[in-house]
């Protein structure tokens, strides 16, 4: 590709909606492997973190689900009590950080199930959903995890073919 055309390529590139440091990302990913206690149960985290110019969310921080509600994680299959919310606003307020979306593990693939579709954590439209597959075991990186982004009426937009388009880790 000649330097004008990559050039014209670049200008309408969009760029990725969701960032996250790799070290941050790698480091809360462990963390979801480790609360898996030896791939017997789910685990997840919300992720905090800010709006950049531009509107990419950058993911800043990992807030796991049974930090805030300890019994989420006890049937084997993430249930967050809505109750529990508040004390995630708190978090949310004392960082000075928002939800930019969330993560949970599966046991096989990263295809969401009838319940992640039917019951999102967080039910607004626009809202993002990783799913990591393998209880977080392995390379769990964008293109080997699933991304879906919320519509709405228990419809998704799946983004994982997406990969490093639609979410990007960074250096630093």
């Amino acid at each position: 590709m000649g330097w004008f055309a990559s050039t014209l390529s670049g200008l309408f590139e969009r760029r990725p909606r969701i960032l996250c440091d790799r070290h941050t990302w790698m480091s809360g990913v462990s963390e979801l492997h480790a609360r898996t206690l030896a791939c017997s149960r789910e685990s997840g985290a919300f992720l905090l973190g800010t709006v950049e110019a531009g509107g990419a969310k950058r993911i800043r921080d990992f807030v796991f689900y049974d930090d805030i509600d300890p019994m989420s994680l006890k049937s084997g299959i993430v249930h967050f009590h809505g109750a529990r919310f508040s004390r995630l606003w708190e978090v949310c307020r004392e960082k000075g950080y928002g939800v930019v979306a969330d993560v949970h593990v599966h046991p096989g693939s990263y295809a969401q199930s009838a319940s992640d579709q039917a019951d999102p954590v967080i039910p607004r439209v626009g809202h993002i959903a990783f799913i990591l597959p393998n209880f977080a075991r392995g390379k769990m990186a964008p293109g080997s995890i699933g991304m879906y982004e919320h519509l709405g009426n228990c419809r998704w937009m799946d983004h994982s073919g997406k990969a490093t388009r639609f979410f990007k880790l960074t250096e630093g």
